[in-house]
C-alpha cells in the first residue's frame, strides 16, 4: 500500500460517530499523517510514534534487565545495534518485495517517514545484530532476547497507529461497527493526487481496520509476555531462558497470521502472502524451541557457552 502526505483539501474525523447502522457504532478514518508543521519542519505521524516506541521499549528493557540483576547499560548498547540494524531491514525488507513499485521511484527508497516497514525485516534484522553483540560481549543470546521481546511487542502493537495514520495496510471491505473509512483520493502536498483504494474496492468506503486488530493482539501479548515474566521472578513460574521470545514467536505469529487473511496489500511471493509463511516457521520454531526447553529439559543453543546469568553479571 502506498504512503501519502496530504494537504489541507482532504477533510477527515477521527472517530466520528456513525448513526445509519448502529447507534453506538464508530468509524475511524485518518486525519492524516502530518502532525505539524513548523516552516520547513514537518513533523509526521509516523515517524514520532517509531521513535516513541524505541523509546518506550529501550526504558522497559532496562527496567526489566535491572529485575533480572543484569546491567542495565547492556541493554542501552544493544538498542543502538537494534537501532541501525532493524530498522533498515524492516525497510529493506519491505521495499524488495514492492520493488516493482520503489523501482519507478528510487529517491522513496530511504524515505521511511512516509511508512513502509515490514516487522518481520526488523525480526530478522534484530536477531543478526543481537546474535553478533552477543558473541562479542561473550553473554547469553536468549538472556538478552527475553529482556528485550516485551519491548518488541510492545513497539508493535504502538507502531501499528502509524498504519492508520497513513490511511495503509488495511483489510477487506466491512460493514462492521467498527470499520474504517478510506476515501477514495488523497491529494499530496505536491498537488498529485493518488487513490488508496484498491481499484476493484473503488466503490467501497469502508474495511477492516487491520491495524486495530493487530494493535490490540500485540498488547494481549505484551500482557501475556509480562505475566509470565514476573511469574517467574516471584518463582511461582519455573521460567527457563529463552521461554519468553519463544513464546512471544507463537504468540505474535499466531494472530498475525489470521488477521494477514483480511489484508489487501500482503506482500506475495507468487501466489503465497509472505507474512503468513513466516508467521507459519515462528510458530514452528517457537513450539519446537519450547519442546526441546520443557520436554527434552535441555537448554537452547547459545552464542557463548558460559554459564548465562554468571556471564551476564560480570558485565555489570
Amino acid at each position: 500500500m502506498s504512503q501519502y502526505e496530504c494537504n489541507s483539501q482532504v477533510t477527515v474525523f477521527p472517530m466520528a460517530l456513525d448513526i445509519s447502522y448502529l447507534p453506538f457504532a464508530f468509524v475511524f478514518t485518518s486525519p492524516g499523517p502530518i502532525l505539524l508543521r513548523l516552516g520547513p519542519i514537518t513533523i509526521r505521524w509516523y515517524g514520532l510514534l517509531i521513535a516513541s516506541a524505541v523509546l518506550i521499549g529501550v526504558t522497559l528493557s532496562q527496567y526489566l534487565a535491572k529485575r533480572r540483576n543484569v546491567n542495565p547499560d547492556l541493554l542501552s548498547d544493544l538498542s543502538i545495534w537494534l537501532v541501525i540494524g532493524a530498522i533498515p531491514a524492516a525497510r529493506l525488507y519491505y521495499v524488495l518485495f514492492q520493488w516493482q513499485e520503489y523501482a519507478q521511484r528510487p529517491w522513496d527508497i530511504i524515505a521511511i517517514w512516509k511508512g513502509g516497514i515490514a516487522i518481520h525485516g526488523a525480526i530478522i534484522g534484530g536477531l543478526l545484530v543481537s546474535l553478533v553483540f552477543a558473541k562479542l560481549k561473550k553473554i547469553s543470546f536468549w538472556q538478552l532476547a527475553d529482556l528485550v521481546t516485551p519491548s518488541l511487542i510492545l513497539g508493535q502493537a504502538i507502531g501499528r497507529w502509524g498504519n492508520f495514520f497513513n490511511s495503509e495496510a488495511f483489510g477487506k471491505p466491512t460493514n462492521l461497527p467498527w470499520k474504517l473509512y478510506i476515501p477514495p483520493e488523497i491529494t499530496l502536498l505536491n498537488g498529485i493526487k493518488v487513490y488508496p483504494r484498491p481499484p476493484e474496492f473503488i466503490d467501497e468506503s469502508f474495511f477492516h481496520p487491520t491495524f486495530l486488530y493487530e494493535s490490540l493482539w500485540n498488547f494481549m501479548v505484551f500482557a501475556l509476555l509480562m505475566i509470565l515474566f514476573f511469574r517467574g521472578l516471584q518463582g511461582k513460574l519455573h521460567l527457563k531462558t529463552g521461554a519468553i521470545f519463544l513464546v512471544y514467536l507463537v504468540g505474535y505469529s499466531l494472530g498475525r497470521f489470521w488477521i494477514e487473511a483480511l489484508r489487501l496489500d500482503s506482500l506475495m511471493l507468487g501466489p503465497l502472502r509472505i507474512a503468513q509463511v513466516i508467521s507459519l516457521i515462528e510458530i514452528a520454531i517457537g513450539i519446537a524451541g519450547l519442546w526441546w526447553l520443557y520436554i527434552r529439559k535441555r537448554p537452547l543453543p547459545d552464542a557463548v557457552s558460559t554459564p548465562t546469568e554468571e556471564k551476564i553479571k560480570e558485565m555489570r
